[in-house]
C-alpha cells in the first residue's frame, strides 16, 4: 500500500541533503522522494511504515520528527464580526 510520509529534518546544506537522499535510495519501499532544504521537510511515498522511515532518516544524525504543521497550527474558525443594532 502507497503511502505519504512527511518528516521534519534539520538540515542546513546540500551536504545534509545528500545524506538524506543516500539512506532513502537505499530504503525498500521507497517510491519518490522530494527534500525541501529551506522548509527543512522530507517527503517520501511508497511501501514504508512511517516509523521505518523515521529511523532511516535519524540514522544520518539529524534532528528527524514527523511534519505535525496540521497539528500544530490549528486552523481558527473564523468569527463572524458581531454587529451592534442601534436601538
Amino acid at each position: 500500500m502507497t503511502q505519504t510520509v512527511v518528516l521534519k529534518v534539520g538540515m542546513s546544506c546540500e551536504g545534509c541533503v545528500g545524506a538524506v537522499k543516500r539512506v532513502l535510495g537505499k530504503m525498500e519501499g521507497v517510491e519518490s522522494f522530494d527534500i525541501d532544504l529551506k522548509e527543512q521537510k522530507v517527503t517520501v511515498k511508497g511501501n514504508v511504515q512511517p516509523d521505518a522511515v523515521l529511523q532511516t532518516v535519524s540514522k544520518t544524525g539529524k534532528k528527524t520528527s514527523f511534519w505535525e504543521a496540521e497539528a500544530a497550527a490549528p486552523a481558527e474558525p473564523s468569527k463572524p464580526e458581531e454587529t451592534v443594532a442601534a436601538a
